[in-house]
C-alpha cells in the first residue's frame, strides 16, 4: 500500500479503497464478518463473503442496535444498515506496507455492554496513529444482540465478535503496514471488561501481545443470573429468551426491551443482588465454554502470562454517573446506606467504610467507584503479577476542568486524552471546546506512554508487584508512588470478583 489520494488494499473478502487524510491511509467500514441477521441472527460471527470489484471504505459502518439510555441514537443514513461488524484502520505506513511492520493498537469501546460504536467522534484514530502506530477500531454487538443469554444461541456473542475482528487483524493488518506480532488491544469501561474476558478466553489466545485496560468493571454474570435477566428482558415483549421467539423480532425492539429492564433494575435486587445497583442488565457470562471462568481467576492461574498488561482507573470514577443523574450534592444518607449495604461484600467492609467518616455523597461515590471499577482494576493488576506477567498500574488524577473541576477525574475522561480528541464527544463536555494547555500536554503524555507500551512493552514506569504495587499517577506532574488508597485496598483485599450469582428465590 502506497499512500495515494485513494489507497487500495486487498483484504479478506476483496479489495477496499480508502482515503489519504493528512498523510494517513484511512479505511472505514471494512466488514470482518457477515451481517448477523436472518439465519445468522444471534449466531457466532461467520467469515465475510467475498465481493466483486473495489469496495469503497470511506464511511464508518452502521452502529449495532443499541440502547438509547445514554442519549438519542443518531439515524443511520448510509447503506448496508445490517453490516454492524466492521473495522476501521488509520495507518501512517508509507511505501511497501508489509515492510513497515508498525505496532498495532486495536480499540474496543465501552458503553455498559449496551451501547457504543466506532463512529463516535471520541474514537477517531488519526491523532493517535500519527504517533507511529496503526490504529484499528471495531464494532461488536451489544445489548441483547451481543450479551443476552438466549437459549439455542452461543453465549457472549459480543466477545466472539471481538475475537473475529482480532482474527481479521492477524490475517490482514500487514497489508496496512502493521505487525500482526505486535498487537495491543486497548479499551475502556465495558471495553476494558471485554479485554479482561479476552485474557481468559482460549479462543483469543495468541491474537494479541499486549493489553491496556482502562477502568475495568467487575461485573461478570453466572449463567443462572444471565438466564434470569434474559427472562425479564424477553418478558417485556411477552416472549421467552429463546432463539425461536426472538430471532424475528426487530433489533430496535430488543434494544428497547433491554432499556426497559435497565430502568427498573432496583426492583430485582432480591434476585439479582449487586448488579441491580448498576445501569445495565448485560455483562459477559462465565458460561464455562467461551468464557471458562472469571478473568481474575484465569489471569492469576496464568491464562495470559505472556501478555503484557497496563491497567488502571480514574480517581473519581463514579462521579460522572452521579452528575449525569443530576444528583451531585443531592445524595441522602438513606441512598448512601442502601448502596453501601447492596455493594459491600460483608458487614466488615460496611463497617470499614463507616469508620472513615464519609459524608453521604462521598460514601455513595466511593463505594460505587471501588466496587465497580477501582478494585477490579487493581485486582487484575495483582492477579497478573502473581502469575508472573508484566503488569503496569496507573491512576488518572487530573480533574476535568468543566464545572469548575466538579467532575473530578471521572469515568471516561481518559478516552479523549488517549485518542487526542479533546473537544469531541464526552471530552467536549468534560474538557471544553478550547482545551487548556495542561489538557493538551497531558494528552500528549498519555499518547506517548500508550504507544511506547505498544511498541516496546513498557509504558515508561516501573512494573507493579504484589508488595509495593507501584502506581503511575497521571496528572500535570506525573509521578510514581505505591498504590495511593492503601486503606481501600486493604478493605477489599480478601474479596474475589467472581461471577455474580442469582440469589435463591
Amino acid at each position: 500500500m502506497i499512500i495515494t489520494s485513494h489507497p487500495e488494499v486487498h483484504v479478506s473478502g476483496g479489495t477496499v479503497r480508502g482515503r489519504n487524510e493528512e498523510g494517513l491511509a484511512v479505511f472505514r467500514g471494512i466488514p470482518f464478518a457477515q451481517p448477523p441477521v436472518g439465519e445468522q441472527r444471534f449466531a457466532a460471527p461467520q467469515p465475510v463473503l467475498p465481493w466483486d470489484g473495489v469496495r469503497e471504505a470511506s464511511a464508518y459502518g452502521p452502529p449495532p442496535p443499541q440502547s438509547s439510555a445514554f442519549g438519542p441514537i443518531p439515524p443511520w443514513e448510509g447503506g448496508g444498515e445490517n453490516e454492524w461488524l466492521t473495522v476501521n484502520v488509520w495507518s501512517p505506513a508509507q511505501g511497501d506496507s508489509p515492510a513497515a511492520a508498525l505496532p498495532v493498537m486495536v480499540w474496543i469501546y465501552g458503553g455498559a455492554y449496551m451501547a457504543g460504536h466506532t463512529g463516535q467522534p471520541d474514537y477517531n484514530g488519526a491523532v493517535l496513529a500519527a504517533e507511529g502506530v496503526v490504529v484499528v477500531t471495531l464494532n461488536y454487538r451489544v445489548g441483547m444482540e451481543g450479551f443476552a443469554q438466549i437459549k439455542g444461541a452461543p453465549a457472549n456473542r459480543g466477545l466472539l465478535d471481538q475475537v473475529a475482528a482480532l482474527e481479521w487483524v492477524r490475517n490482514n493488518i500487514a497489508s496496512f503496514g502493521g505487525d500482526p506480532g505486535r498487537v495491543t488491544v486497548f479499551g475502556e469501561s465495558a471495553g476494558a471488561g471485554s479485554i479482561a474476558a479476552l485474557m481468559a478466553m482460549p479462543r483469543a489466545a495468541g491474537l494479541f501481545r499486549r493489553v491496556i485496560a482502562q477502568s475495568v468493571p467487575g461485573t461478570f454474570f453466572s449463567p443462572e443470573l444471565a438466564d434470569d435477566i434474559a427472562v425479564a428482558c424477553a418478558a417485556e415483549l411477552g416472549l421467552r429468551p429463546t432463539l425461536a421467539d426472538l430471532s424475528s423480532i426487530e433489533p430496535t425492539a430488543l434494544a428497547a426491551a433491554g432499556d426497559a429492564v435497565a430502568a427498573k433494575m432496583a426492583q430485582y435486587e432480591d434476585r439479582w443482588g449487586p448488579v441491580a445497583h448498576t445501569v445495565t442488565p448485560f455483562s459477559p457470562v462465565v458460561d464455562g465454554e467461551i468464557l471458562p471462568t472469571d478473568p481474575w481467576q484465569a489471569v492469576a492461574a496464568g491464562s495470559a502470562r505472556c501478555v503484557d498488561l497496563v491497567v488502571g482507573h480514574n480517581r473519581e470514577e463514579y462521579r460522572l454517573f452521579i452528575a449525569q443523574a443530576g444528583q451531585l450534592g443531592q445524595i441522602t444518607d438513606e441512598q448512601a446506606t442502601s448502596v453501601l449495604r447492596g455493594l459491600a461484600p460483608g458487614p466488615e467492609v460496611e463497617a470499614a467504610y463507616r469508620a472513615r467518616g464519609y459524608a453521604a455523597g462521598e460514601l455513595y461515590e466511593r463505594i460505587y467507584s471501588d466496587w465497580l471499577f477501582d478494585m477490579p482494576s487493581l485486582h487484575l493488576a495483582e492477579a497478573h503479577a502473581t502469575a508472573g506477567g508484566r503488569s503496569y498500574l496507573y491512576r488518572l488524577n487530573w480533574p476535568a476542568p468543566a464545572m469548575g473541576g466538579g467532575f473530578g477525574a471521572c469515568h471516561g475522561l481518559d478516552v479523549g486524552l488517549v485518542f487526542g480528541n479533546l473537544s469531541a464527544g464526552l471530552s467536549a463536555l468534560l474538557i471544553g471546546e478550547q482545551p487548556p494547555a495542561d489538557a493538551v500536554a497531558l494528552s500528549q503524555w498519555m499518547r506517548s506512554a500508550w504507544t511506547a507500551f505498544a511498541t516496546t512493552g513498557t509504558p515508561g514506569w516501573p512494573e507493579c508487584d504484589t508488595e509495593q504495587r507501584l502506581t503511575q499517577l497521571i496528572d500535570t506532574e506525573p509521578r510514581v508512588t505505591p498504590y495511593p488508597p492503601e486503606t481501600t485496598r486493604r478493605i477489599w483485599a480478601d474479596h474475589a470478583f467472581n461471577a455474580l450469582p442469582l440469589r435463591p428465590a
